[in-house]
């Protein structure tokens, strides 16, 4: 999975002396992502290839019960009135370890909504308090955590 600094709408990637640094958006009461991707004027951007938002846990939750990972398109900058793309579903807590990856295919057509903006909603149940999340857009998915026996001895 190729990731771009410019696609990712909830915490960051930065990398300096070639040491990635992560960080997710702290999500312990519902919000909308902290940035969204302009796409400059309401526009389709599926013509090409599939794109996807990967939710990606960066600190496990504790307490509460669920999380609600939404790809959201709205007209105003702002997120306010967001209209739900995409979604994961309820996603209890227990399934909200470190490392857990969801992944939500982006619907192409936007344009004939009039929805310029590109975010993330998240809807929290109960009252978590420690939980941080990674959202971005990609083009292609894996997840890279499969390891195989190779089949072969070397004598």
């Amino acid at each position: 999975m190729i990731t771009d600094n410019l696609l990712v709408v909830s915490g960051s990637n930065t990398f300096s002396s070639g040491v990635a640094t992560i960080t997710g958006q702290t999500v312990t009461s519902t919000a909308v992502s902290t940035d969204k991707i302009d796409l400059g004027t309401a526009r389709d951007i599926g013509e090409g290839r599939d794109l996807y938002m990967v939710f990606t846990v960066i600190t496990a939750y504790s307490g509460g019960t669920s999380v609600t990972m939404d790809v959201v398109t709205d007209d105003n900058a702002a997120l306010s009135s967001p209209t739900t793309r995409g979604s994961t579903g309820a996603i209890a807590v227990a399934s909200l370890t470190a490392g857990a990856q969801f992944v939500v295919p982006i619907p192409p057509l936007v344009a004939s909504l009039g929805e310029r903006y590109l975010g993330a909603n998240y809807t929290v149940s109960g009252s978590p308090s420690a939980g941080s999340i990674l959202a971005q857009v990609v083009e292609g998915i894996q997840d890279g955590r499969k390891y195989y026996a190779s089949n072969f001895t070397v004598v």
